[in-house]
């Protein structure tokens, strides 16, 4: 048998891809992220499958499990939150399938950051302003981050940068980047996005550090901080330009 790793999306039951829901629907055995999942996501299980939550597990004890249930010629599906191409710990647990030689594939899902975008009505790339995504996070009670990652070097690019990680650290992360965007920078914090409890704060590099504090946000939120997230952007996309030379 084969693991099925699966991203689960930014939480909504509605937001899982078909091949998702088909996978989930077939599993006997399903490991999903407690901590991070509307439970709703889980509607798309059978209900004969066993269920194993693995906000509590350590990366031993969820290869165990994967491995165990191999052994036992089930179906089983370990789903991540967002998509499995970002902070999903694919690459630690991929190996040690590897290594008792248990094959794997993965199912793609909708990542936080598109989810949050989308929750805003926001286009990360826009024309002339920022023609550049950064995915990073935040380091405190983490692996350490690989020399020439600074956030600060990040920022002076101009990219758009999704703050991944450090919704405890906004404070410090935005006294990183004010140098280099200024203090006027537009921010969108996004807790939660397409769960029931979703929450988007809008503010500045100066100011969103007071909201996060205010509303007590402690996890599950994505950091979106750069020009284009301003209310408008003059910039059009040489794309679409009707000066444009076409050929028919």
């Amino acid at each position: 048998m084969t693991i099925h790793f699966v991203g689960a999306g930014p939480g909504a039951a509605d937001l899982l891809t078909v091949r998702a829901t088909r996978l989930l629907a077939a599993a006997d055995v399903v490991l999903y992220p407690g901590t991070y999942l509307d439970p709703a996501v889980l509607e798309h299980v059978s209900p004969d499958a066993r269920l194993v939550d693995t906000q509590h597990l350590d990366l031993d004890q969820i290869t165990a499990e994967l491995v165990s249930a191999h052994a036992r010629h089930e179906s089983v599906v370990r789903l991540a939150s967002g998509d499995l191409s970002v902070y999903s710990a694919l690459s630690e647990q991929t190996r040690r399938l590897d290594a008792a030689g248990v094959d794997w594939d993965v199912t793609p899902g909708v990542p936080a950051y598109a989810a949050a975008a989308a929750l805003v009505g926001k286009e990360l790339t826009v024309p002339l302003v920022a023609q550049s995504v950064v995915l990073t996070r935040a380091q405190a009670r983490s692996t350490a981050m690989p020399d020439g990652e600074q956030l600060a070097a990040f920022a002076a690019t101009g990219a758009t940068l999704v703050l991944h990680l450090g919704i405890t650290r906004v404070g410090e992360l935005m006294d990183e980047v004010r140098p280099h965007v200024g203090g006027d920078c537009p921010v969108v914090v996004v807790h939660r996005a397409s769960q029931p409890d979703e929450l988007v704060l809008r503010g500045s590099v100066d100011s969103i550090a007071d909201k996060v504090k205010e509303a007590a946000l402690k996890q599950a939120a994505v950091i979106l901080v750069g020009r284009s997230l301003a209310p408008t952007n003059p910039g059009e996309s040489h794309l679409y330009d009707s000066c444009r030379a076409r050929h028919t």
